[in-house]
């Protein structure tokens, strides 16, 4: 809990499947689903733009969300983040920098948005998994 705020849950899951053709399918336990493209010129998510995608989210809603925990929410008009990065030319094939821009609407000096824009990557559940050592737990089945 940040701040003595209860945390909301919801069902959180994803599956992907693929055939022997065809694209992708990723889909959500709450019903969601999105093609994936395979070709580099092709319009759509991959799975590298879905991580910049889950980053670029989450630190976006955290934005606003530390904006409300500093008192500041009534000044907030918004935040638009980009990200990108660097894929490791090596394997194992990783991104080995994510790239983010932070851009904060608002009536705020830069010292405001600055705090705002950490507080923000403090509060991101993607950033904080990214950063940190996360297990994977795989099960194989038939």
């Amino acid at each position: 809990m940040v701040d003595g705020a209860k945390v909301k849950l919801r069902p959180v899951g994803a599956s992907a499947k693929v055939g022997r053709l065809g694209r992708p399918l990723v889909s959500t336990v709450t019903g969601g689903s999105l093609e994936i493209v395979t070709g580099v010129s092709e319009p759509g998510f991959n799975p590298i733009d879905l991580l910049y995608a889950s980053l670029a989210a989450c630190l976006a809603l955290s934005a606003r969300i530390a904006a409300s925990h500093m008192g500041l929410l009534d000044r907030f008009e918004g935040a638009a983040v980009d990200v990108s990065g660097e894929k490791s030319a090596v394997e194992p094939y990783r991104i080995i920098r994510f790239d983010i821009g932070i851009a904060i609407a608002g009536d705020f000096d830069a010292a405001t948005r600055t705090a705002i824009a950490h507080m923000a990557e403090d509060i991101c559940t993607v950033s904080n998994t990214l950063k940190g050592d996360a297990e994977f737990a795989l099960s194989i089945t038939g």
